[in-house]
């Protein structure tokens, strides 16, 4: 585990448009490689989306509903998904060191959180023998892809908390043929809503990863970054 000295940074960003997220993270990256920034975990939502990872096959999107849900290939292992309200997104920007470079355990580690989350909501979810993500019985709650630059993570984990589960329909979730989602609404152990459910991954994740504790950071000094990362890449240019 981590230095259980080390302290962990959480933004809750609410709902946040995909793209925006994307430069968001791609400037944490730079500034976390740098030690300008601590590690820190985003916690948010996104209006619809479908995702591809480097590699995803575009025939999983079996329906686009054209002029309602955009399309991105992003730098992150896995096919495609779904993001949308509902669902708790959490991006780690973590720089892995000593014997954290290890990217089994880190996944590990992410479904970790997950499952000891959905435990704390009276849900009991499993892993699968070869695959990634968390399951209940036989469908699909958690879904992880990541992406690591130079031992510095980005992308992340998604959690059905109370999505629509149709839109689902309109991919093969994470190429999985016959994979099914469901959500913690729909296993209906109780009304739990995505801040709730923040609270609980915010808990666990900093137990799993051995942080001493957390600390809410201030979205907008974050998004300073963005105008930062910009401005170097300019001056760069």
């Amino acid at each position: 585990m981590m230095d259980g000295a080390r302290i962990l940074n959480v933004a809750n960003l609410g709902m946040t448009e995909y793209q925006a997220a994307l430069a968001l993270q791609a400037a944490m990256v730079a500034a976390r490689q740098s030690d300008a920034i601590s590690d820190t975990l985003l916690l948010l939502e996104h209006p619809h989306v479908f995702t591809l990872g480097r590699g995803a096959d575009e025939r999983f999107i079996l329906a686009r509903r054209p002029g309602e849900v955009p399309v991105y290939r992003v730098s992150r292992g896995g096919e495609v998904t779904y993001h949308g309200p509902g669902q708790l997104i959490g991006y780690p920007i973590l720089k892995l060191e000593g014997r954290d470079r290890d990217v089994h355990r880190y996944l590990r580690n992410l479904e970790e959180a997950m499952l000891r989350a959905l435990d704390d909501c009276n849900i009991i979810a499993t892993r699968r023998e070869g695959l990634t993500g968390i399951w209940v019985d036989a469908k699909k709650i958690g879904s992880i892809g990541v992406g690591i630059k130079r031992w510095t993570t980005c992308h992340g984990f998604a959690l059905n908390v109370c999505p629509d589960l149709s839109y689902f329909r309109g991919i093969v979730p994470c190429g999985i043929d016959g994979c099914e989602m469901t959500s913690i609404e729909a296993l209906g152990e109780r009304e739990i809503g995505v801040g709730e459910f923040a609270t609980a991954i915010r808990s666990r994740f900093t137990e799993v990863f051995g942080y001493a504790e957390n600390l809410t950071v201030d979205p907008a000094t974050l998004w300073q970054l963005v105008e930062w990362n910009a401005a170097e890449e300019h001056r760069d240019a």
